[in-house]
């Protein structure tokens, strides 16, 4: 009965915002998952949020809970083999006795109650027809209203179980947020939902774009551009200032729009204020995030509210005579305002929206034609009524110009930027052709694509903002313009700008595709990356096993082939096994992700000694050869091989002897002959040292 009696107020309070969402938004059959939103905080926490797709499974959510899982993919840019798992819990609406003390001072707290346990969510003061929709779409506005209060507030979220935040993460840490539905499958089956987010993808929040203003008697209406920002803000705050310096909030509550359908601009969003006329008022707007953190504010807006005259004149003709050098303008003014004027004035200027200067004065009130007779290139013509209050209305400006087929000239200046949110800002220099119209914006995903145009008409200005996908693997975005007169004369294009998008995919690796060892060097041949923003390749060394990799040379993009390169690594020790690993960095200095690398043994390229002193020893008496040598024992020599031979003869194998011998007696020894002895090492890692040769004479 509590939330019923709450529910009365807020309901009677929101009703018209009800029927906006029952009879103008689009119906789509939606299939029942999990959506997941993420925003990193620059206070060191991820605040996440989820809901479900259809008001079913949101009622079978509610009932069963969700499951919140973390995985952990990469540590300090690398990836890691196997995701650490955290189980951050299961997620519910609180009960409903911890609703009852927060509902009492927050509404979105008392909608969201009355959406998961009231009894029933009619809507007071309806007729019956509005009656009956209610009680046949009960389950929908339910759903509908219970996520647009999350929405509105975090804090209601969380309680609800549609909203958490992660306070232990790392800078250097990149996550997997997963949501699980815990209604069993059998019941329904019910798709997860996820988003990849880290705290270093935290970005500063933009301000809101493009605010208007409309001042008219005593009110004002302004409006700004929220589809732009629509994935960012779901509110927003109207500010309000008399000296342009403090500015004081106009709505309590979160202002938004329901409405995504039928014939209202859905690019824009409208706020009507209440003013006193012939006083400068100053406006800006702040948007508010689903996660309740509120954006810069906008440019500010100012202007007056002014009486106006109720009867306005209207130009109806103009014909241009005397050779192209006069025009006859007439009007139209209602009969019953006459007596509420002085007379009429005709303007003149050379822009729409120019300084318009009055050209004739004192125009009888009776009349409605006058001649005008130096005209210009391009003119604008207005006629005012001259209120006797002191109050005067002025008509809508005309065009009036001798025939014109001289387009304006090529815009220059083109520039602009892409922010890391995919919005666009191009700007240029402003054309000075007196009767310009305006600028056609054209774009293009490639260089040799045909431009498709992105303006519906001419565009007044010389700042012009777009979006584009920076998801894409097209790592560019290619305008031009043309500027349009009056006449719809059109100038030549441009030159194209080419803008590259902010990057956050990592170019392809390259492949290792053979090597090959020679004397003191290494030949490698690689497949390079195919990414078409490739800046260089940086080859990376180490010693097998040891865990630093260690770069040893940067290959700029001017300095590659197309599709293959080979490069050689002079710097190598021999006996060593080296491991090597191509990395490709983009423009963007995004680096490839590959960990497969190459393992190359390079030989020795010189004999160790091994042994040294090599000397003998003649003892004829008793016939008899002795060799005596000492060994390098910090080399390693496992054995020593002895081989023998007559001068000239072919040498065999004598013996082989161990390191710790240094001496041999050889007595199979024959008088007047000259003996050849070599003495060879062999080391642990099976390598043969240096040979050392020595000639006796017997």
């Amino acid at each position: 009965m509590l939330f019923n009696k709450k529910r009365k107020v807020i309901f009677s309070l929101i009703f018209i915002f009800s029927t906006l969402v029952i009879f103008s938004q689009e119906r789509e059959v939606s299939k029942n998952e999990i959506k997941v939103l993420a925003r990193p905080h620059s206070t060191q926490k991820i605040m996440l949020r989820w809901g479900a797709t259809t008001p079913m499974s949101f009622r079978k959510l509610a009932k069963y809970g969700y499951r919140l899982k973390r995985y952990t993919i990469s540590i300090s840019g690398q990836t890691l083999s196997k995701p650490i798992e955290k189980d951050l819990g299961v997620f519910k609406p609180a009960e409903p006795q911890k609703w009852i003390d927060i509902i009492e001072k927050n509404n979105n707290a008392a909608i969201m109650a009355q959406s998961l346990f009231g009894e029933s969510f009619d809507v007071e003061g309806v007729g019956s027809l509005q009656g009956i929709i209610n009680m046949s779409q009960e389950q929908e506005q339910r759903f509908t209203w219970a996520l647009y209060v999350a929405d509105q507030d975090f804090e209601v979220a969380k309680l609800a179980g549609l909203g958490f935040e992660d306070l232990k993460v790392k800078s250097t840490e990149k996550y997997v947020y997963k949501v699980f539905s815990l209604v069993p499958k059998e019941e329904m089956k019910i798709k997860d939902g996820g988003v990849f987010v880290g705290l270093q993808d935290y970005q500063d929040l933009p301000k809101p774009l493009d605010l208007a203003a409309i001042f008219d008697d005593q009110k004002v209406m302004l409006n700004w551009n929220y589809a732009i920002h629509k994935n960012e803000f779901n509110s927003y705050f109207i500010e309000r200032s008399e000296d342009g310096i403090s500015f004081n909030q106009l709505n309590k509550l979160p202002y938004t729009t329901l409405n995504s359908g039928g014939r209202v601009d859905t690019k824009r969003i409208y706020y009507t204020d209440s003013i006193h006329n012939n006083k400068t008022y100053y406006y800006r707007v702040k948007g508010r995030t689903p996660f309740g953190e509120l954006s810069p504010p906008s440019e500010v807006i100012s202007g007056k509210g002014v009486k106006v005259l109720p009867y306005v004149p209207k130009i109806s003709s103009k014909k241009i005579v005397n050779n192209n050098k006069s025009v006859v303008l007439e009007w139209k003014f209602l009969e019953e305002g006459v007596d509420f004027i002085k007379g009429f004035e005709l303007n003149k200027s050379n822009k729409a929206n120019g300084q318009y200067e009055t050209v004739v004065r004192n125009i009888s009130t009776k009349t409605r034609k006058v001649q005008y007779d130096k005209l210009d290139a391009t003119n604008y013509f207005t006629i005012t009524a001259i209120g006797k209050q002191g109050n005067s209305r002025t008509s809508y400006p005309v065009l009036v110009q001798p025939v014109d087929s001289i387009p304006p000239v090529k815009p220059i200046g083109l520039e602009g930027e892409v922010d890391s949110l995919g919005v666009v800002t191009l700007k240029w220099k402003k054309n000075i052709e007196p009767d310009m119209l305006g600028y056609r914006v054209f774009k293009g995903n490639n260089a040799k694509e045909e431009f498709s145009q992105v303006t519906v008409s001419p565009h007044h200005a010389t700042t012009f903002y777009d979006s584009v996908s920076v998801k894409s693997l097209n790592n560019k975005v290619y305008y031009k313009i043309v500027a349009v007169d009056k006449r719809y004369n059109m100038s030549k294009y441009s030159d194209v700008l080419v803008l590259k998008k902010p990057d956050f995919i990592p170019p392809a690796p390259p492949v290792i595709t053979s090597y090959n060892v020679e004397k003191e060097r290494v030949n490698l041949a690689w497949a390079n990356s195919q990414s078409n923003d490739i800046a260089k390749h940086e080859v990376y060394r180490r010693v097998r096993d040891s865990i630093k990799w260690n770069l040893i040379a940067t290959l700029p993009k001017d300095t590659l082939h197309i599709e293959y390169t080979n490069w050689k690594d002079t710097n190598v020790e021999g006996n060593t096994t080296y491991q090597y690993l191509i990395k490709a960095v983009d423009e963007s200095d995004l680096q490839s992700i590959n960990t497969k690398h190459t393992t190359i043994e390079v030989p020795r390229f010189t004999l160790l000694k091994g042994l040294k002193n090599l000397g003998s020893y003649v003892d004829r008496d008793n016939t008899f050869i002795e060799l005596f040598w000492k060994t390098v024992k910090e080399e390693g020599i496992v054995e020593i091989m002895i081989y023998k031979g007559k001068k000239g003869e072919k040498v065999s194998l004598l013996k082989n002897v161990l390191p710790s011998t240094n001496r041999i007696v050889d007595e199979n020894v024959k008088p007047n002959n000259i003996y050849t002895y070599i003495l060879r090492p062999v080391f642990v890692d099976g390598s043969l040292g240096q040979i050392k040769k020595i000639e006796v004479k017997y």
